[in-house]
């Protein structure tokens, strides 16, 4: 695991300067377009796929990041 990257992620307060760095919107998929496939895990630390939860589900929401 990057260290300095965790602790860039892991910031203390909620502010532009810290927050903004990891608001790439524009490089999102548009509405309607498949996501591309990467690894997840779960919260016990289990390794998925994100096209493994496709093949279950019709609609699928997946949460990334800090809600503070």
């Amino acid at each position: 695991m990057n260290q300095a990257l965790l602790a860039l992620y892991n910031y203390a307060e909620f502010v532009p300067d810290k927050v903004d760095r990891w608001l790439n919107f524009a490089a999102s998929p548009p509405l309607g377009e498949v996501a591309p496939d990467f690894p997840l895990w779960d919260l016990d630390g289990r390794e998925t796929r994100l096209s493994a939860l496709w093949s279950q589900q019709r609609l699928l929401v997946v949460e990334f990041g800090s809600f503070t």
